[in-house]
């Protein structure tokens, strides 16, 4: 005979599904209403079907910011993901030194958005910021406000620096959830800590990291107070990414229809690529395995 399970306790967390599903639906009914009308003031609106979307999709200035946060989310993951293991790999696994190594790493985690582009403006200021000020009188020229390089540059050692210890945090945890005795096992058989690296803590991090992936390309993909406290999207056009572009669209020429579609193709583009990360992950561990 089967036996009866109570599934009363799921009526406690109802309520909360309820209210995370209201909260979310209506805003994305608004955004959807409001990309194909045209909006001329209260009560005083057209409907246009998908007229935005297309003049969306063939706006030069999109496709040159979605290249350019590709560029900047790709660099994020070459860099953040190894960089990450390698902390976690030299961390200490017990102790006091494991302790103090958590609480360091975390301390970047905690700084608000936009006080890290702050900290980082004063920080590298050409006059009197510590890596600014340091490089020039060492002979070489940085401005990020003058120069599109430093400019990048300046925000993937702000978004390296802000971002990493969350991969190494999450590398960590994969692991200290591996068993000794694998280790055990690896040193009986005399392996060498590339082949304990490649065979058991990589394929044993491997939920971990996905986690990693998706959580760090989808923050760098939606990345606004960092650049826009640095640089606001300049200088030029240079780090102007999408969610930059999309704030100029709605809140700047207070285009709303634009910019709802905009915003709509924005959310389409990180659910389709978070998917894809995610399958090529799965597929990975799979033919591994």
């Amino acid at each position: 005979m089967e036996k009866w399970q109570d599934n009363r306790a799921w009526f406690l967390v109802l309520p909360v599904f309820v209210i995370v599903a209201f909260s979310a639906i209506i805003p994305l009914l608004t955004v959807i209403n409001y990309s194909v009308q045209d909006i001329f003031g209260p009560g005083q609106r057209v409907f246009v079907g998908a007229e935005w979307f297309k003049e969306v999709l063939g706006d030069k200035r999109l496709h040159a910011a979605l290249w350019r946060q590709f560029l900047f989310s790709g660099l994020v993951l070459l860099i953040e993901i190894p960089l990450g293991i390698i902390i976690a790999l030299t961390m200490p696994k017990k102790g006091w030194g494991a302790s103090a190594s958590l609480v360091t790493l975390a301390l970047p985690l905690l700084i608000p958005w936009n006080v890290i582009g702050t900290i980082w403006i004063i920080f590298t200021r050409p006059d009197i910021g510590l890596f600014g000020a340091t490089i020039n009188k060492l002979g070489m020229s940085f401005d990020h406000t003058a120069s599109s390089l430093d400019a990048w540059v300046t925000l993937m050692l702000m978004e390296v620096w802000h971002w990493t210890p969350l991969v190494a945090l999450l590398a960590y945890a994969g692991l200290r959830a591996i068993p000794e005795a694998y280790y055990q096992a690896a040193k009986v058989d005399g392996a060498s800590s590339w082949s304990v690296f490649r065979h058991i803590q990589l394929p044993k991090m491997r939920g971990v990291l996905t986690i990693a992936v998706l959580l760090r390309f989808m923050d760098s993909f939606l990345i606004y107070a960092e650049p826009f406290v640095l640089t606001g999207g300049g200088p030029g056009n240079s780090t102007t990414f999408l969610s930059i572009y999309l704030v100029k669209i709605a809140v700047g020429q207070f285009d709303l229809g634009p910019a709802a579609a905009f915003s709509l193709i924005y959310f389409l583009i990180i659910l389709l690529f978070s998917w894809l990360f995610y399958q090529a992950l799965q597929n990975a561990g799979k033919g591994e395995g």
